[in-house]
């Protein structure tokens, strides 16, 4: 196992910036319930509207539409919770690229859940939600449209805008998972017009442990943590203070930060073009579709994902299969399966994400790794995959 490691999975979580960590070790100690009405609480109090202020700036939103949660899961959660606990909702139409603290929760209501297809491109397909939202909601209730804006495992762009249009116009409301857009994309809640969306701090270099639930003044809200009336009555439990200091801090740095991005998609567009001089035969998802910079997903077919993120490992290369958000498992992504992937291409999808702290050199680290565990498999096993360059150095730079 070498000593030199490369990470290559920050849509798992991003590394937290320096500058952030200063920030949250100053407001770790700095004493005071924000709910308290004394000198300390009031200091502490700054500290959450100045966080929120930046969240808002970030998100071209205005502060009292953000709702500060531990994270996007929660406020995925509490989105769809919000929408159907006792409420007019009595249908959710999904996409089935969802992630699983959506898909999860709105099988778990007690609503009729559609699934709305998506293209083999991996974006969501406006059509069948069309057709969806002219069919009536069961017993006369609401629907909500769940979409997300860029999804996790491919890193494609959703039509958000134009699928909540479609939404509003037929009286529905609509919800957008936005975790893995912000800090790489240029996008506003605004522009949107959605009436909930998510972000969480630590995919765009803040801390885990701290999301928001951005919400329209115009929705009422039934919160699903009741206690203490914090978050004005919409998310219960005293604030994490630090927390939600590193997330405010890392809205404003992402305004700064974004210009990088664009240098690493030429970095993700050659890793992709000298894989597929590898190995041929290297199946890759949403190439041709709007992608964020920062993300790529391919399968090697009869090369599992497991053993490739094995061997990355020992190679000191982190990089992941699919989601991951499954608690360590490896298993087949239901993104692919839904792109209309087969089992073994699905089963054997790994999915490459940069960001902040990536170099060029990390993409020649991973070619370097890649290539070995795709010559040994090939040479093992006798793939019938093969590459007059699979035999000799990938470029210059690569180290071995």
């Amino acid at each position: 196992m070498t000593n030199v490691t490369t990470y290559l999975d920050y849509n798992a979580t991003n590394p937290v910036k320096p500058e952030i960590a200063e920030a949250m070790a100053a407001a770790l100690l700095q004493v005071g319930n924000p709910s308290s009405v004394h000198r300390h609480g009031r200091l502490a109090r700054r500290l959450l509207d100045d966080a929120r202020e930046d969240v808002a700036l970030l998100l071209a939103a205005a502060p009292r539409e953000i709702v500060f949660t531990s994270g996007g899961t929660e406020a995925n959660n509490l989105a769809l919770s919000l929408a159907m606990s006792g409420g007019p909702v009595s249908r959710l139409l999904a996409s089935s690229i969802e992630h699983a603290s959506v898909l999860d929760v709105a099988r778990s209501h007690p609503v009729e859940c559609v699934l709305i297809p998506c293209t083999k491109e991996g974006i969501v397909d406006l059509d069948a939600l069309r057709s969806l939202l002219s069919e009536p909601s069961p017993n006369g209730g609401r629907t909500l449209v769940c979409v997300m804006l860029v999804n996790n495992e491919t890193g494609i762009v959703q039509p958000v805008r134009e699928a909540c249009e479609m939404a509003h116009e037929a009286g529905a409301l609509f919800h957008c998972d936005a975790v893995q857009a912000v800090g790489k994309m240029e996008f506003s809640w605004s522009d949107l017009d959605v009436d909930m969306m998510s972000v969480s701090a630590h995919k765009f270099g803040g801390p885990t442990g701290a999301g928001a639930l951005v919400v329209k003044d115009t929705l009422a809200l039934t919160p699903s943590i009741r206690g203490g009336g914090q978050e004005e009555g919409r998310r219960g439990g005293t604030q994490n203070v630090p927390g939600i200091v590193g997330f405010g801090r890392a809205a404003a740095l992402a305004r700064r930060d974004m210009m990088v991005l664009r240098e690493i998609g030429l970095w993700r567009d050659r890793l992709e073009e000298e894989v597929a001089e590898i190995a041929p035969d290297a199946v890759f998802f949403g190439r041709d579709a709007p992608r964020i910079p920062t993300t790529t997903c391919f399968a090697l077919p009869g090369l599992s994902a497991e053993t490739q993120v094995i061997a990355m490992d020992l190679a000191g290369v982190s990089v992941s299969a699919g989601a991951a958000c499954s608690s360590g498992k490896v298993t087949a992504s239901h993104v692919l399966t839904a792109m209309g992937a087969s089992a073994e291409e699905a089963a054997s999808a790994i999915r490459i994400s940069f960001g902040w702290a990536s170099g060029e050199q990390d993409v020649y680290r991973f070619l370097a790794a890649w290539r070995g565990a795709y010559v040994t498999q090939r040479d093992t096993f006798g793939s019938g995959a093969g590459s007059r360059r699979a035999h000799r150095g990938i470029t210059a730079g690569l180290i071995e």
